[in-house]
């Protein structure tokens, strides 16, 4: 009589596990990190889908619209005059909206980064267990970096290019336009922000290799993030020779752009500080120009000639913060690891 067999065990679908020694290739790693990250990449496709669409939406057809609104309205004679007022306001609401979207896209990338990426797997033990595997930590990190680093160079530049297409198309058409110096308008249609989503993905990724901890990590990018964007924007004045225009006192201060400093211009061709004064017709702006014996003002600016220049000074200038943020986390890698070395041997033995 034989004896009984025993029931087969239930079969379930087995987790994304590190491939082996035999398998840690270049390609396994992609397609390991891809299954991996699947949600993560999921919701990075459609939001860059979604906002590619409204940015063309805008590009077409309710620039054309809010276009040919203004141009009825600026050639009207009838009262009241009757114009497509639904156009323009449409086209104000979708720029303001997406453009919005385009400069929170860096923040979304250091939260993912610090939250996701690195933070949780290295609070749940996955990092780890990827190490014991056959991938190295070094290897490890290298391929978390650079995967994620396509992905949010393709995606974040064809979102400021289609945004900078989009305002040029109705650049001097429409009449509530912002203009090219505006703060949303000026980084959202540059090069600014896709630097500024590598360094949060940097940032995110330190902090998350430093905490240890999913949330702390993502609140950590997003602060440090924040600090970056801040720190350019105030030094970003200062990173390309600024263009002066002197103007006499009853014309007053001109120079369309980024302003950097304003004052008036002596006789004898020294730079004093603003009298608070926009002409000089006032007897007390007028007693004011006496005692410095000021003949026009002065105006150093960046017109919109420097618009380039500037965005790419400063994306270089994230770029190399990104350069030593992604330094310290493979040495931040590189000591957690040494250190906890003899402590995973002993527990082998």
């Amino acid at each position: 009589m034989s004896a009984p067999t025993a029931p087969a065990a239930p079969t379930t679908p087995p987790a994304p596990e590190a491939p082996t020694t035999a398998t840690a290739s270049a390609p396994h790693l992609v397609k390991w990190l891809t299954r991996l990250h699947r949600p993560a990449l999921t919701v990075w496709t459609v939001l860059v889908l979604v906002l590619a669409a409204a940015l063309l939406w805008l590009w077409g057809p309710l620039t054309e619209g809010s276009a040919r609104a203004w141009e009825h309205y600026a050639t009207c004679t009838a009262d009241p005059c009757h114009y497509n007022q639904y156009a323009i306001l449409l086209y104000k609401d979708v720029y303001q909206y997406t453009t919005l979207a385009v400069l929170v896209v860096p923040f979304l990338v250091a939260a993912w980064a610090g939250g996701s990426l690195i933070g949780r797997e290295m609070e749940s033990g996955t990092a780890r267990l990827a190490w014991t595997q056959g991938i190295s930590p070094t290897r490890w990190l290298a391929a978390k970096l650079a995967v994620p680093t396509v992905l949010v160079t393709v995606g974040t530049g064809a979102l400021v290019l289609l945004h900078h297409a989009m305002w040029s198309a109705g650049d001097g058409r429409i009449d509530t336009a912002k203009p090219w110096y505006s703060f949303e308008t000026f980084y959202a249609g540059g090069t600014v922000p896709v630097a500024l989503a590598l360094a949060g993905l940097a940032a995110g990724a330190l902090i998350g290799l430093v905490q240890g901890r999913s949330l702390a990590a993502l609140g950590g990018g997003l602060g440090v993030t924040g600090l970056l964007w801040f720190g350019v924007h105030m030094a970003l004045p200062h990173l390309w020779p600024t263009t002066t225009r002197v103007t006499s006192l009853q014309d007053g201060v001109k120079g369309s752009g980024i302003g950097v400093r304003t004052g008036v211009l002596t006789a004898s061709g020294a730079r004093v500080g603003d009298q608070g004064c926009g002409r000089g017709d006032s007897p007390e702006c007028r007693a004011a120009f006496d005692r410095v014996d000021a003949v026009g003002y002065y105006t150093e600016y960046h017109p919109r000639s420097h618009f380039w220049p500037l965005q790419l000074m400063a994306s270089g200038l994230l770029l190399v913060v990104t350069a030593l943020l992604v330094l310290a986390a493979f040495r931040v890698l590189h000591r957690r690891t040494t250190a906890s070395a003899p402590a995973r041997a002993e527990a082998a033995v």
